[in-house]
C-alpha cells in the first residue's frame, strides 16, 4: 500500500493477529493519515465455532484483548469488541461509523486472504477503501528472491539472501519501529460505552475453567516479560534449545502468533545481542529461527497447495497405513500410549499444556510418520487443534519437513530413532519423569526403553508393562524397514545406496 499522499477523514483499524498498540504498521498508518481513528477486534464466530469451549488460545486472545483495550485507552483511543462474522461486521461497523478507510495488517493464510477480499469488496460498495500493511514478518511474498527472480525453496540460500537484503539498507531500515504514540491525538473519542464493552467468555460460548488457561503471561506485558527473561540467557540458546528439561527456548512463539510482540523489535534485539562479546552464537541461531518464519510464510504465499498436498508432488504417491490399524496407532500417538517414553512425554506435554518443545515436535512428528506409517496430515491437524502457538505456515512446514515431502526437508531415509533421541536430549530422564511419573523409579539408563529391562528391574521400579505403562506399539527397526519400502515410490536413481 502506498499512503504517502493519503488523507482520510475517518478510519477503522481492524486488529487480527497483531494484538498490540506499539510498533504496529496498520495502526501507525491509520493514525498518520487520518483525522479520526477507530479500532476494532472481532471474535469471529466462523473461527470460534470450530474450537473447543475451553480452547487455551481463545483465553490468551481474550486476556490480551483486555490489555490492548486498556493500553489504547491510555493513548486516548477505544477498542470496539464484537462477537460476530468478520465479513459482515467490519463492513457494517464501517458504514455505521461513516468510515472512509479500513486499515489492517497482511494475513497470509488462504482462508484469511479470501475473507479480506470479501470484506474489501463489500466496503467498496459504499466507497470505503481497505488498506493492508506488512507487519508480522520482515520480508514477505516476493521481497526475497533468487538472482533468477524465483522464490527460494531451500532455507540456507533464502537466509543468505534475506541477510544480504536486510544489511544492504542498513541494519535498522527494515526493522525500524512504527512510533504509534506520535499520532495518538488522532484517536476518535466519540464512542458510547456500549460499543466498547468486551463480551464475557460465556457470551462467546466459552468457559473460563482452569484447564483453559495457558501457563504463559498474556498480552503485551507478558510478551515483554518473556523477552526480558530470554535476553538474560540468549547467549546459551544455540545449545540449550535442544534439551526439553532445560529452560532454553524464548517461549515467545505464542506471542509471535498473536502479535503481542513485534517481530521487528525481536530482530533488533537479536542484532544487538550479536554485537556483544558475551554472545556465544545464541542470538545468531535465534535470528535464524525468526528468518525461518519468513521463509515458511513465503512458501505458503508461492505454493498455497501445501495446505492440502505435499510441496513435492511425487510424495503424494506414498501409501500410508489405512483402516482400523491406522486409527488405533494414531490414537495411541495422540493419547501418549506408544510405549516410547520420550514420544509419550512429548504428547502428554502437548495435551496437558498446549505447548511442545521444538526438538520434541520433530521427534513426535517423525515417529508418527516413519514409525507408525501415518499420513503427516493427520498429525498436522492434531497439532493445529492443540498447539497454543499454532501457525499454519510453520506447522505445515514442520510436518512436511518431518515427512520429507516439503521444501528443504530431511531426506526420506533419515529416520529418527526415538530411543537414541531420548538418550541424547533427555539423558537423565528429567523431562520424561515430569510427564510420565510412573516411570520415575527407573534409572537414567533404563528409562529410555523400559521394554528392554529385566523383570527384576521393572519390579524394583514398581512397573508392570502393559498395565502401568504400555509396551511399544511398533518395533522401531521393523518400522524403519517398512518406511524405506513405503518411500521407495519417490526414491531416485542416485539414492540406491541410501541406508
Amino acid at each position: 500500500m502506498t499512503t504517502s499522499q493519503l488523507t482520510v477523514d475517518r478510519s477503522l483499524v481492524w486488529f487480527r493477529r497483531d494484538l498490540r498498540c506499539f510498533d504496529h504498521a496498520a495502526l501507525y498508518a491509520a493514525l498518520k493519515h487520518s483525522q479520526a481513528v477507530y479500532c476494532v477486534f472481532i471474535f469471529d464466530k466462523s473461527i470460534l465455532q470450530d474450537l473447543a469451549p475451553n480452547d487455551r488460545r481463545v483465553w490468551f486472545i481474550y486476556e490480551s484483548i483486555k490489555e490492548l483495550a486498556q493500553a489504547l485507552a491510555k493513548l486516548g483511543g477505544k477498542l470496539i469488541v464484537r462477537y460476530g462474522i468478520a465479513e459482515e461486521d467490519i463492513p457494517a461497523l464501517a458504514a455505521e461509523l461513516n468510515i472512509n478507510a479500513v486499515f489492517a495488517n497482511h494475513d497470509y493464510e488462504p482462508q484469511a486472504i479470501r475473507r479480506d477480499a470479501l470484506v474489501k469488496q463489500r466496503l467498496q460498495s459504499f466507497d470505503c477503501a481497505m488498506y493492508t500493511r506488512k507487519d508480522q514478518v520482515i520480508f514477505e511474498k516476493n521481497e526475497v528472491l533468487s538472482l533468477a527472480g524465483t522464490p527460494f525453496s531451500v532455507f540456507t540460500p533464502y537466509k543468505n539472501a534475506w541477510l544480504k537484503k536486510f544489511y544492504a539498507e542498513g541494519s535498522d531500515f527494515y526493522s525500524k519501529p512504527y512510533p504509534v504514540d506520535l499520532y495518538a491525538n488522532r484517536f476518535a473519542a466519540d464512542l458510547p460505552a456500549a460499543l466498547t464493552a468486551i463480551p464475557s467468555l460465556a457470551e462467546l460460548g466459552l468457559n473460563d475453567a482452569p484447564e483453559s488457561h495457558m501457563n504463559v503471561p498474556t498480552g503485551m506485558s507478558g510478551g515483554a516479560a518473556l523477552l526480558d527473561d530470554f535476553l538474560q540467557r540468549i547467549q546459551r540458546y544455540g545449545q540449550a534449545r535442544d534439551y526439553p528439561s532445560v529452560k532454553g527456548p524464548s517461549y515467545l512463539s505464542v506471542h509471535l502468533r498473536f502479535g503481542t510482540v513485534s517481530v521487528r523489535h525481536l530482530v533488533r534485539e537479536a542484532m544487538t545481542c550479536m554485537r556483544t562479546a558475551a554472545d556465544l552464537g545464541g542470538a545468531q541461531v535465534w535470528l535464524a529461527e525468526l528468518i525461518w518464519r519468513d521463509f515458511y510464510f513465503q512458501i505458503l504465499h508461492h505454493h498455497p497447495h501445501v495446505v492440502e498436498r505435499s510441496f513435492k508432488k511425487d510424495y503424494d504417491a506414498i501409501q500410508w497405513e489405512q483402516g482400523e490399524q491406522a486409527k488405533n496407532l494414531f490414537a495411541a500417538w495422540c493419547e501418549a500410549r506408544t510405549g516410547y517414553p520420550l514420544v509419550d512425554a512429548a504428547m502428554t506435554q502437548l495435551n496437558q499444556t498446549g505447548y511442545m518443545h521444538n526438538r520434541l515436535r520433530m521427534v513426535a512428528a517423525c515417529f508418527l510418520i516413519k514409525d507408525l506409517g501415518i499420513d503427516w496430515r493427520w498429525g498436522e491437524r492434531y497439532f493445529a487443534q492443540h498447539l497454543n502457538d499454532f501457525d499454519l505456515s510453520a506447522n505445515n512446514g514442520g510436518w512436511q519437513w518431518a515427512s520429507s515431502s516439503g521444501c528443504d526437508a530431511q531426506p526420506y531415509f533419515r529416520i529418527f530413532n526415538p530411543v537414541t533421541q531420548s538418550e541424547k536430549f533427555d539423558a537423565e530422564g528429567k523431562f520424561i519423569r515430569r510427564y510420565l511419573p510412573q516411570l520415575g523409579k527407573l534409572t537414567n539408563k533404563q528409562i529410555h526403553a523400559p521394554w528392554l529391562q529385566s523383570t527384576d528391574a521393572l519390579r524394583s521400579a514398581g512397573l508392570t508393562l502393559g498395565k502401568d505403562y504400555p509396551l511399544p506399539v511398533v518395533e522401531h527397526d521393523l518400522a524403519r524397514k517398512a518406511t524405506l519400502a513405503r518411500y521407495a515410490v519417490v526414491k531416485k536413481p542416485d539414492e540406491k545406496n541410501a541406508p
